[in-house]
């Protein structure tokens, strides 16, 4: 039987490191034109999560992300858990700060 070799020098993007749900957030922001509330209703997340996504992918993608840390009120932290959008353990984390 004969196994086919590819062989040759292959580069990568820095975008395909990404994860397929940081891949959807980039497509659904930059189709909202960077604009957050329109994020937050097309994925229908709060802008906390939305914030959240965006440092994900610019720290994935191997940049600082020189905004400030994003204060989140104990209401936001606990309607992002009701809805799913945070893991328990996040929801603490984010208490913490």
């Amino acid at each position: 039987s004969c196994k086919p070799v590819i062989e040759n020098e292959f580069e990568f993007s820095k975008f395909d490191y990404l994860s397929k749900d940081q891949l959807k957030f980039i497509e659904v922001f930059i189709m909202c034109r960077g604009n957050i509330k329109d994020v937050e209703r097309e994925l229908g997340i709060s802008y906390p999560t939305v914030r959240a996504k965006l440092d994900e992918v610019i720290n994935s993608l191997g940049y600082k992300n020189s905004s400030k840390p994003l204060k989140t009120s104990t209401s936001d932290v606990i309607n992002a858990l009701e809805k799913g959008e945070i893991s328990p353990q996040e929801a603490i984390e984010r208490m913490k700060e």
